[in-house]
């Protein structure tokens, strides 16, 4: 048990700095190479945050994990809005200016429906997931031109991505930055899974709630960190563009690398109770989103419902597994 737990926290720490030095070392690779910064931003920067999911769904899978791999999914994307956005939010409002952003939200409407349509019967197939990897290129391709035209180049949000690309960084640190970080990604999701696996099968936990509890919240604190220091430094829009981004990169990424490595029926709770519970807390964003954008502003007393939703949805997985 000592030995899991050691894993489980070793291998989310690693996780982490694994996936900053990958974003890190080929972000500033593709600026020497002569990349243009606000195309970085809008795609390696974006990409960023899903870096962990991602790793930690194909490790999953390829352990022929596949609940684990969904309860990731879906536990990442009521974590980004519960506990980072909630918590976030705590701090101070947040200020909505970006144009990117009024664009994504519906877009997140629509992909959330999409992964219900898929999920609602229980069974993940290897056609689906490809077609979420095709959606998924899709997106990049129109971040690329958005980006590559010039179209949000004014956007506070571009602009704020676009600042965080590293600059004056060799060519040389970059590749080995790259190369460790591609090295550590899946060594450290590996050791995570691995970990959390021995747990699950220690305490009689199933692995969907695994997924959704220990490896989505984990995946899901670098994200909490960085959107603390945006906060911070003013980057009200790159705080909620990270929640919306990771959101639609875990759904179409993440499940879609789910599906294609290990198609599978699903433990029935991810199809309804999980399922739910996203689509709930995702449908209050879009609505108090909305409904401040008069004022362009999220409330502070949204993060205290957020929070709640959140802490409500953990005890509901607590009792539900106690139950058993």
């Amino acid at each position: 048990m000592l030995i899991a737990s050691a894993m489980v926290i070793f291998g989310l720490i690693l996780l982490g700095w694994s996936a900053d030095r990958l974003v890190f070392g080929s972000a500033a690779l593709a600026r020497n190479m002569g990349i243009a910064p606000l195309i970085i931003g809008m795609t390696i920067i974006a990409m960023g945050s899903s870096a962990p999911e991602m790793m930690v769904s194909a490790t999953a899978s390829l352990m022929d994990r596949p609940d684990t791999a969904v309860g990731n999914v879906l536990g990442s994307n009521i974590t980004n809005i519960g506990l980072v956005l909630g918590a976030t939010l705590l701090l101070r409002a947040l200020s909505v200016s970006s144009v990117v952003l009024r664009r994504e939200i519906p877009l997140l409407i629509v992909i959330t429906a999409a992964a219900g349509w898929v999920l609602h019967d229980g069974h993940l197939s290897r056609t689906e997931g490809i077609v979420f990897l095709i959606a998924f290129a899709a997106l990049l391709g129109g971040l690329l031109w958005m980006a590559m035209s010039g179209a949000n180049k004014e956007d506070p949000l571009v602009a704020e991505q676009a600042s965080e690309v590293p600059d004056n960084v060799t060519t040389g640190r970059a590749v080995m930055w790259t190369i460790i970080g591609l090295v550590v990604l899946p060594l450290s999701a590996h050791l995570l899974v691995s970990g959390a696996t021995d747990i699950a099968t220690e305490f009689g936990v199933s692995d969907l709630v695994i997924g959704l509890t220990i490896l989505a919240i984990g995946t899901s604190l670098p994200e909490l960190a960085a959107s603390i220091a945006a906060v911070r430094k003013g980057e009200d829009d790159m705080v909620i563009g990270n929640v919306v981004g990771s959101n639609l990169f875990n759904i179409l990424a993440v499940l879609g690398i789910a599906g294609s490595i290990a198609p599978a029926d699903l433990d029935q709770a991810a199809a309804g109770r999980d399922l739910y519970a996203m689509a709930a807390i995702t449908l209050l964003l879009v609505v108090v989103s909305y409904a401040a954008k008069r004022h362009r502003q999220l409330p502070r007393w949204f993060g205290l419902l957020l929070l709640a939703c959140f802490i409500g949805y953990e005890l509901l997985l607590y009792f539900s597994e106690i139950s058993k």
